[in-house]
């Protein structure tokens, strides 16, 4: 026997021809595909890739919008957005609570105790109550905070998607633990919002520094603001008083203003007082449940009468004046192109009649026509003056032919016959609307009365001192369980009395009428007392509610 190994058994099988290339050049393209696609690593099964908020566009139902944008943003244990029970419901669950539990709910008690413990607790978790128009998932009319702490992430969260909700009308915020920097966060998110949000409540949420004066700024859009229970001070009400009006400036878009359940004292009532002197658009004011007392009370009394102008107020009016003046001269258009230097200088110290009688003759007698024309036909203001303008000597057929700003600019600087007769048909149409708009709400009438300085309103000059004729446009005043004493009460009967005298001599249906409502019960004095008896007896014509309830109660008899 051979010791030679054989060959089948020891030497390796021989591989086929092509074999050996066809491995090498599938390696070689798992190596050409390797360096072209560059490997990725993949999720964990079970994870998704975080996305970005930014990148989501919101649909405007506010239980979807909300919820995927926390998730985005990493926020796992974030409020639900429920919709806030009606009253009627509270009632009828209340009544059930109240009833007395059968057999059956006692023995079914022991099995489902976890159960019903479980759905107590649901009714404590921090919630977004919506309240919607309609029953319409997109239509949030209202949202509802309260009992739990609003942080940063969560107003972050607001201002992405509270913008796509067109309807929104208030936002109440209750003992949410808001502070001075959360604050401002919540004042930049608001001009975010649709034009309809005018109604903001943020109450039991005390602020070191007391900066809730940044709600009532220059460009400001709310028109209802309640800040109950907030421990404002004097300070607080110094800053208040200060964004309802100064010298130079004064809000107007707040209607009403609830200050109720605060420390304000009697200079807190000074600097609110003083915040009234120039504000126009205020016409609901609540002091209720503070530390006014007379000294307060006599300074809020002094604002509804005739009251003297400070120096700085004096200064600020003649500034007013002679900006007004150089205005209105600017406007006035000239006599004559080719008129002298010295008509001109008479012309611009006269108004209205004395400049038509020192024009020409021929001005004379076109001025003499034009009332006649008037008289046999009504003509628009445009036909008016395109009749003037061919009649003046030296124009070109262009510059007779009347522009829509040229009217606009003529009304804005001197009133025309037919703006007089267009204003006083509307004149009680309006006087109307405005009674029934106190009832049903207040903040039509801010927008149907023309906001003017009131610098710029009549005054009275007694022993070289310049009276205003006081804050008239205020409707409802609200000093309930303070500290008032006869001595404030005084106060009170004299401008209740100034005002409704005041009301008698009204001209307009568009003038203001004056206090509708003053509440001064639960004060420190007497309610029997004859002071107080007289300004019920004056107010009460005056409430349009109480003047309803009177007619209804007199017709059923």
């Amino acid at each position: 026997m051979s010791n030679e190994p054989s060959v089948t058994g020891t030497s390796p099988r021989t591989p086929r021809p092509g074999t050996q290339k066809s491995s090498s050049a599938v390696t070689k393209k798992g190596d050409r595909a390797a360096k072209e696609k560059p490997t990725t690593a993949l999720p964990p099964v079970g994870e998704e890739e975080p996305k970005n908020p930014e990148e989501y566009q919101c649909s405007g139902v506010l239980e979807v919008d909300f919820a995927e944008l926390c998730t985005r943003s990493g926020y796992t244990d974030f409020p639900k957005v429920v919709v806030r029970p009606r009253l009627q419901q509270n009632f009828i669950h209340s009544a059930s609570l109240s009833e007395k539990p059968t057999q059956d709910d006692q023995r079914l008690s022991a099995s489902c105790s976890q159960n019903s413990l479980e759905s107590k607790y649901v009714f404590f978790r921090p919630t977004i109550q919506v309240e919607l128009e309609q029953e319409d998932s997109k239509a949030v009319k209202e949202i509802y905070i309260r009992g739990w702490k609003v942080e940063d992430r969560i107003l972050g969260i607001f201002s992405k998607c509270l913008p796509s909700l067109s309807q929104l009308q208030a936002i109440n915020l209750w003992k949410v633990g808001l502070t001075d920097m959360t604050l401002t966060t919540f004042i930049a998110l608001l001009p975010l919002c649709s034009s309809t949000l005018r109604r903001v409540t943020l109450e039991g949420n005390p602020l070191p520094q007391q900066s809730y004066y940044k709600l009532m700024g220059l460009d400001s859009t709310i028109a209802h603001l309640s800040l109950r229970n907030n421990n404002i001070d004097d300070r607080g009400a110094e800053l208040l008083g200060q964004a309802l009006s100064t010298v130079h400036n004064s809000n107007r878009t707040l209607v009403s203003l609830n200050l109720a359940f605060n420390h304000i004292g009697d200079k807190g009532a000074g600097y609110i007082a003083d915040g009234l002197r120039l504000n126009r658009s205020l016409l609901w004011l609540s002091l209720a449940h503070n530390q006014i007392q007379d000294k307060g009370a006599l300074k809020l009394a002094e604002v509804l009468r005739p009251f003297e102008l400070t120096h700085r107020e004096v200064v600020e009016r003649r500034r007013l004046l002679l900006e007004k003046g150089s205005q209105e001269r600017s406007r006035s258009p000239s006599s004559s192109r080719h008129g002298d230097s010295k008509m001109d200088r008479e012309k611009s110290q006269t108004v209205g009649a004395s400049s038509a009688a020192l024009s020409d003759k021929p001005e004379k007698m076109q001025s003499l026509k034009a009332p006649k024309g008037l008289g046999k036909k009504k003509e628009k203001p445009g036909e008016i003056v395109k009749k003037e303008e061919k009649s003046g000597p030296g124009q070109s057929p262009t510059q007779g032919t009347p522009k829509k700003e040229d009217a606009t600019k003529a009304g804005k600087g001197k009133v025309t016959i037919p703006e007089q007769k267009m204003s006083k048909g509307k004149g009680t149409k309006m006087g109307s609307k405005e009674k029934r708009s106190i009832l049903l709400d207040s903040e039509l009438l801010v927008e149907a009365t023309e906001m003017v300085n009131p610098l710029l309103e009549p005054v009275e000059h007694r022993d070289g001192k310049v009276f205003m004729p006081g804050n008239r446009v205020l409707l409802h005043l609200n000093l309930l369980r303070n500290r008032i004493t006869e001595v404030g009460l005084e106060g009170f009967l004299t401008a209740v009395q100034y005002q409704v005298q005041a009301s008698k001599a009204r001209t307009s249906s568009k003038a203001p009428m004056g206090l509708l409502g003053l509440s001064l019960a639960k004060n420190c004095f007497d309610p029997q007392c004859p002071k107080h008896i007289m300004i019920q007896e004056l107010m009460l014509p005056r409430d349009p509610v109480k003047a309803k309830v009177r007619e209804e109660e007199a017709t059923a008899t």
